[in-house]
């Protein structure tokens, strides 16, 4: 381990920037990399055992691993004579290997954008400040709005959080900047160009069977942005034991390039250079692989090019010149300025920044194609001295530079299941069926009677046709008859207990694979057991997915990181590159309301997280709590709807707890207006039946009145009648009496008349008359009267006497 890591062949990086630009250092830099991956030693050559390690690894994940060691465990010295078996290996790892890889891959997640710089941070607080001074003065606001109307709010009342609970959720879920929504539409139409799902089964099946994985990212100005799949076998890097490999300072690829291809890539090379490279690079029987190809011919239009990244400082340098009007002028210098001591007019500035040199070295010769400083070299804008490389990789399970994968775990036991196979195949080969045992003696000594011979054939017949049999326990000459069952069965032997025995073996080693990956019967797709509980069963399938759960997480790393890369690429091509407008519109194609937002996406730094959806396990502990605050009454339909549809478990059980407690405080109002309506309705309707007696009695003495008054009016009425015919009365009667003293008056006159002429005769008629009236009072009694009898006093004495003719 000292001189892996003791590499004195590596030049100094402790050289002036000058000399790290030179072809001569680039080249000690690719040769010194062939040396520590291709040294001609049979353990120096380190990317030749690489490879031939991963080959074998991806021969086992496809079941096509080689059968010799098979054939060498069962021949005897080297002979096969008597064997006819079936060599073909038993696919039990593809199985597993698809389970893991299928089921990791199908897992959805979201790629979220979170703007970090100054701008984007002052507008997210401004908003959250607004929501916060709402919250507090919402009483005074809503009485503005009823009293005056006028809006108070300085955000949408209608989603104002109510506790900082909830603000907090708010933040999370229903706020989002539209330079947000531009970055994370940028980043989908990436991904989605490159085809990355495609790209991210590769990784995820070379995470399980390799336990490796690595994806590149570039930016070219005639393509833009790119992503590749980079096969783990031929990476080089420099020594690390950081399974995320954060500390290496050099990385690459080693590639087969034919030549016209390499002719593209590099235009300038002539046809002496490119016969060199025939001549001198490596082949592939350098490389690897030099025992698993069936073509043993060579190609000579296939050369071996190293690609890499190199990683190292550079020194800022800047001079800084005191001008005569009292200013300061700076200007760039190399790292080699170093201004007088003695004149203060003039000072040193340097800084030193991490850098990132390409390289393109083709193998076995000393032609450097490419060296020099990467064009688009991709830096956090939150420190600009760093730099991240153009590959990103990962190997959960690595210790000291060894890389462990859960294929490496079981082929040893896929052998001795092979075995095992093929020890069932010799059992069942010489396994032969059941015989019969005739004896003849026996049958000679019987005769059936009717003058025919039992013979062998015969007994058969009657054996395999009816199951008896005839025998003689006595000789003819009366002695014991050792045959007298002439007939008896042979067993073939124990070759039935043989392969019950292989059987169990095989079990038992399958079993051993579920322990070692922890893909039980649950989710290896095997038949559960009929008296396991579901619930047990899903315990098992959540501990199977615990067991696999840091290949999940690898990958979501390398996806992780891919995006951040591109998050800064982004940048390069809406400041550098040509197809800035066409990847704008591509982008806006998708999201019309990003295309202003794209222009200025470059002055933004995003922090990238991915927001993984919840596997089944997770769905259902949600689905329980939901089900349970359902079945309480504790949230509504629509709440649940709302929670399902967020991804992120532990705010989705925020969520609930929020909508719960919501429902409980607005059942409690509910309840608290409703007994205040019930104590409104029973006031109500105490004040009704109040009133009701109130009308009633208002009713009855109104009766009363109306009848008193309608009394009164019959009695005025009746008065009046009254009063009509007593006037009525008193008029004829007063016609009377005028008629009565008219005819006295006339009476009188006319009495005055004949009292003259009649002075003579007066003597003798009154004599005559007051005879005749004497006789009449006589004989009538007292005479009658006309004047009526209490009928001419009105109410109030008044009386009609003062209208009597005087």
């Amino acid at each position: 381990m000292a001189k892996e890591t003791t590499k004195d062949y590596f030049p100094s990086q402790v050289v002036s920037d000058a000399e790290k630009r030179s072809y001569e250092y680039g080249l000690k830099i690719a040769k010194a990399i062939e040396h520590e991956w291709l040294g001609t030693g049979p353990s120096s050559n380190r990317l030749k055992s690489n490879r031939n390690n991963f080959h074998k690894l991806r021969l086992y994940a496809r079941g096509e691993q080689s059968v010799q060691k098979y054939k060498d465990e069962l021949s005897i010295n080297g002979d096969l004579s008597y064997l006819n078996l079936d060599w073909k290996p038993v696919p039990i790892i593809p199985k597993f290997v698809d389970i893991v890889v299928n089921g990791i891959a199908e897992r959805l997640y979201d790629i979220k954008a979170y703007a970090q710089d100054p701008f984007s941070v002052k507008q997210r607080t401004d908003y959250m400040e607004n929501i916060m001074f709402d919250m507090d003065v919402k009483d005074v606001g809503n009485y503005t709005m009823k009293t005056f109307g006028v809006n108070a709010f300085k955000s949408d009342q209608k989603v104002l959080p109510e506790t900082s609970e909830e603000l907090a959720v708010h933040m999370q879920l229903e706020y989002k900047q539209a330079i947000e929504l531009a970055e994370e539409q940028a980043l989908t139409t990436l991904f989605e160009g490159n085809d990355y799902e495609l790209i991210k089964k590769r990784f995820y099946y070379d995470l399980a069977v390799v336990g490796m994985a690595a994806v590149k990212n570039n930016f070219t100005t005639s393509e833009g942005v790119t992503i590749d799949y980079v096969d783990p076998a031929n990476l080089v890097y420099s020594y690390t034991e950081d399974p995320y490999f954060d500390d290496i300072y050099y990385i690459g690829e080693v590639k087969n390039i034919p030549i016209n291809e390499l002719k593209k890539q590099f235009p300038d090379l002539t046809n002496e250079d490119l016969l060199d490279a025939q001549k001198q690079g490596f082949k592939p029987d350098v490389m690897g692989y030099q025992n698993n190809t069936n073509n043993s011919e060579t190609d000579n239009n296939i050369v071996q090019v190293l690609y890499f990244n190199y990683k190292t400082y550079m020194n800022d340098v800047y001079k800084v010149k005191q001008t005569t009007s009292g200013g300061s002028k700076i200007i760039p210098k190399d790292d080699t300025f170093d201004p007088p001591h003695e004149d203060e007019r003039f000072k040193k500035l340097s800084k030193s920044i991490e850098v990132l040199y390409d390289g393109v070295l083709i193998l076995g010769t000393k032609q450097l194609l490419r060296w020099g400083l990467s064009k688009n070299m991709i830096r956090p804008k939150s420190d600009y001295t760093k730099v991240k490389m153009n590959y990103s990789l990962v190997a959960p399970r690595m210790y000291r530079g060894k890389i462990e994968s859960l294929v490496s775990r079981i082929t040893g036991f896929a052998d001795m299941i092979q075995l095992t196979h093929l020890k069932l195949q010799q059992v069942m080969s010489r396994m032969v069926p059941d015989g019969i045992y005739l004896d003849a003696d026996g049958l000679a000594e019987v005769d059936l009677g009717n003058g025919t011979n039992y013979n062998p054939q015969e007994a058969l017949n009657m054996f395999f046709q009816t199951g008896s049999i005839i025998g003689r326990s006595l000789t003819s000459d009366g002695d014991m008859n050792p045959g007298k069952v002439p007939i008896q069965e042979i067993a073939s032997g124990n070759g039935g207990a043989k392969m019950q025995s292989l059987i169990q073996t095989y079990n038992y080693y399958l079993q051993m694979i579920r322990d070692v990956t922890g893909l039980n019967e649950a989710r290896d797709a095997s038949t559960p057991d009929k008296n396991a509980l579901v619930g047990i069963q899903k315990i098992a399938a959540a501990n199977s997915n615990t067991a696999t759960r840091h290949i999940l997480q690898s990958g979501l790393f390398l996806t992780a990181q891919v995006a951040e890369c591109l998050s800064l690429r982004i940048s390069d091509i809406l400041e550098y590159s040509p197809t800035k407008d066409a990847f704008i519109q591509a982008i806006g194609a998708h999201n019309v309301g990003t295309l202003e937002e794209m222009e200025g996406l470059h002055l933004h730094d995003f922090g990238i997280f991915i927001e993984l959806a919840p596997d089944e396990e997770e769905k259902q502990l949600l689905e329980n709590n939901i089900q349970v605050a359902l079945s309480k009454n504790s949230i509504e339909l629509e709440d649940a709807i709302d929670v399902r549809e967020i991804k992120n478990l532990k705010l989705a059980n925020q969520v609930l707890k929020i909508r719960r407690k919501k429902k409980i405080a607005r059942d409690q109002q509910i309840a608290q207006q409703n007994v205040q309506q019930q104590a409104q309705a029973n006031a109500q309707a105490a004040k009704q039946a109040a009133q009701a007696e109130l009308q009633k009695n208002q009713a009855i003495i109104q009766g009363k009145i109306q009848q008193d008054q309608a009394e009164k009016q019959m009695e005025i009425r009746k008065l009046h009648e009254e009063a009509k015919l007593k006037k009525d009365l008193m008029n004829h009667e007063f016609q009377l009496n005028m008629q009565l003293k008219q005819l006295e008056v006339d009476a009188m006159k006319q009495k005055e008349t004949n009292k003259e002429d009649r002075k003579d005769e007066r003597t003798r008629i009154q004599a005559s008359q007051q005879s005749e009236l004497i006789d009449q009072r006589n004989n009538q009694g007292s005479p009658k009267t006309f004047e009526s009898a209490d009928n001419d006093t009105l109410s109030g004495n008044f009386d009609l006497g003062s209208f009597e003719p005087r």
